[in-house]
């Protein structure tokens, strides 16, 4: 076979391969949510006037077809193998895979944004919280339990002595020693509910709670659980578990979500892609828990992020009611018109990620 009938092959060969890609792309439905990665996917751009004169459709269109590619998760995850496994790089896009689990190179201390985060944590407590119990914690993003590793990790010290060093009449509760890796999913960045009995045993002591009244709980598994860090590396990595730890008081408990003005109940199954939004309705600004069983008529005020959502339920022992407020989605300046700050104990409880982004409000 000459050497131009075998140009001819292949320039042939590559063509039809193009235009196969191109016909199946044209004729498969769109997609409407990336399961892997846990987010909508680009539609069909609209086609206008406008669009067109100020450049946007040329930028819709590059994410629309980079969202629905065929096979778009088997080119992920080829990457993904080439850059760790082939190229024996560190990382892909920041994550890497150690010991079954995936991890986030989140390793940079922003000492600038975690003041701003302590300087608007001050702010509420100047404005609501003035002489009541109040506290905060400092979660630990799983990276820190990592030994022996040469991956850079964050300086948790580092951010507890800023913290320290910048809140006002707040007491301190290190939950850190009441954690270790396997406490964490290993396809995402959280921790597992069905783990947390040693950090609520730490917030109780430290919050000077019943530490006595202890509860049984019925342990039920929700089914498989892809983290976010799962569908960004691409990797194959089997999947978590996701279990809920409930009871008879757990479920007669009643939530109030401000920003629809609905009831619910603690656990509730939704159209969500992320099944960790299970605990307490996800991310919500504004949510009350009523138990109408507790022996308390404590009150408790969780200033949290998405970590708190699975901690809240396992605190209802000790509270009559719970409200979680998320800064990140209610600006500060409006919460007396949603909450009656009267002697409640106070949670401030965030994660070393989110403390280290200026995102509160």
């Amino acid at each position: 076979m000459s050497n131009r009938v075998k140009d001819a092959i292949v320039t042939l060969s590559f063509i039809s391969i193009l235009v196969i890609v191109f016909l199946i792309n044209i004729i498969k439905e769109d997609k409407l949510i990336s399961e892997s990665e846990r987010r909508k996917l680009a539609s069909f751009p609209e086609i206008t006037k406008s669009t067109i004169t100020n450049g946007d459709l040329s930028q819709k269109f590059e994410s629309y077809f980079a969202d629905q590619f065929v096979g778009r998760d088997s080119f992920r995850s080829l990457k993904s193998f080439i850059s760790l496994n082939v190229l024996k790089n560190k990382d892909n896009n920041e994550l890497f895979e150690k010991y079954g689990s995936i991890y986030k190179m989140d390793y940079k201390i922003n000492e600038k944004a975690l003041q701003k985060s302590a300087d608007k944590i001050n702010e509420v407590y100047n404005k609501y919280l003035k002489g009541m119990n109040v506290y905060y914690s400092v979660i630990p993003d799983k990276n820190y339990y990592l030994e022996n590793d040469d991956h850079l990790k964050m300086d948790y010290d580092k951010v507890v002595e800023i913290m320290e060093n910048s809140l006002e009449d707040m007491k301190y509760i290190d939950i850190s020693d009441s954690l270790d890796l396997d406490d964490y999913y290993k396809t995402d960045l959280h921790w597992k509910q069905e783990n947390l009995s040693n950090v609520v045993n730490t917030l109780e002591n430290k919050m000077n709670l019943n530490e006595s009244k202890t509860q049984d709980y019925e342990l039920k598994n929700i089914g498989e659980f892809y983290g976010v860090y799962f569908g960004q590396l691409g990797v194959n990595v089997e999947p978590d578990e996701i279990y809920t730890l409930t009871n008879s008081e757990i479920e007669n408990c009643v939530t109030f979500n401000f920003e629809n003005n609905k009831k619910g109940k603690v656990y509730e199954e939704s159209n969500s892609s992320d099944k960790y939004d299970i605990y307490l309705s996800g991310p919500v600004a504004l949510l009350k828990v009523e138990n109408p069983n507790s022996e308390s008529d404590k009150e408790l005020l969780l200033f949290r992020d998405s970590f708190g959502s699975s901690l809240a339920p396992l605190l209802l022992k000790d509270y009559k009611t719970i409200t979680l407020i998320d800064l990140r989605y209610v600006s500060s300046k409006i919460l007396d018109y949603y909450i009656k700050f009267e002697n409640q104990d106070v949670l401030f409880l965030y994660s070393t990620l989110v403390l280290n982004q200026n995102i509160l409000r």
